[in-house]
């Protein structure tokens, strides 16, 4: 029950509180930053290490920014970035995003799909960092912390779901050699998984695990496109010679059946276990019911 002597918040900020509102205020913070992170990145082409240190710059200063705006525009606890969980998530979301990518690449091995023709050097191992790094952090913010949250306040847990799943696949499609395909992928293989993760937790630190370490394995050893961008060659140098089907063509593994299976059945153990858990949340007009 409300305390009638607790003064009302100003005019403003209950607008500024509105899920919508917030969701347009968050998501375009959180955008223009991701936008801004991958500038940083691009000034500094060619010297790995700098664009590192800048990544996770421009990433602590996005984690910031959320947080600010949860805290003194939403009025909450910042629980999705609770610091003492960290500990746990982030290695196990580091832990399935490498494994997964590594499982993938091990099966298109074994019918001579995927060969490994020699190695670069270890510096090779450098140039992904950054990418890693940013895309992790800004891309778990804005579409599990901001779209699929305030979605689900708005509409429940499974609208959020598909909703922010297909926002995030078809964002990719800004990317050079994007396909729709490869973004229908992603939507249901990756925007599945990370939601989940998200659900299961209710905190970013294992998706943002999983993304940092799906991107950086892809790139930074086993020379993948990464969802069809312009990535650098990693450690290992590979011959990738298979259907398009298999190999993904020129979007990346993650437009492959493989990758799709691989992830999209990871994804629907994390929603199996959310479910069973009681973490799904109905939209506002169920609740109560």
């Amino acid at each position: 029950m409300t305390d009638p002597s607790t003064p009302k918040p100003a005019l403003w900020l209950r607008v500024f509180r509105l899920p919508p509102v917030r969701l347009v205020l968050l998501g375009g913070l959180l955008f223009a930053m991701l936008v801004m992170s991958n500038d940083v990145m691009l000034a500094f082409a060619g010297q790995p290490i700098r664009a590192a240190l800048a990544a996770a710059g421009m990433g602590a200063l996005g984690l910031a920014a959320y947080a600010a705006f949860v805290r003194f525009i939403e009025g909450r606890a910042v629980s999705e970035l609770a610091l003492p969980p960290l500990r746990r998530d982030l290695p196990v979301g580091l832990a399935i995003g490498a494994g997964l990518y590594a499982a993938c690449v091990l099966i298109l091995m074994l019918p001579g799909i995927y060969r490994v023709e020699g190695l670069n050097p270890w510096a090779f191992l450098l140039p992904a960092i950054a990418m890693a790094i940013s895309s992790g952090i800004f891309e778990e913010l804005l579409f599990r912390g901001a779209l699929f949250r305030i979605l689900e306040e708005m509409a429940g847990s499974w609208i959020a779901l598909i909703l922010s799943s297909l926002v995030f696949g078809f964002m990719h499609l800004l990317n050079p050699a994007a396909t729709v395909l490869g973004a229908l992928f992603i939507s249901i293989e990756a925007g599945l998984l990370l939601a989940a993760a998200y659900v299961l937790t209710r905190r970013l630190w294992l998706g943002i695990g999983f993304h940092m370490a799906w991107n950086y394995t892809q790139s930074g050893i086993f020379s993948g496109i990464v969802s069809g961008g312009v990535t650098a060659p990693g450690l290992i140098r590979p011959r990738i010679d298979g259907p398009v089907a298999l190999t993904g063509g020129s979007f990346g593994l993650e437009a492959s059946l493989v990758a799709f299976l691989l992830c999209t059945a990871t994804g629907v153990v994390l929603l199996a276990l959310a479910i069973r858990q009681g973490r799904m949340r109905p939209p506002p007009w169920r609740q109560g019911a």
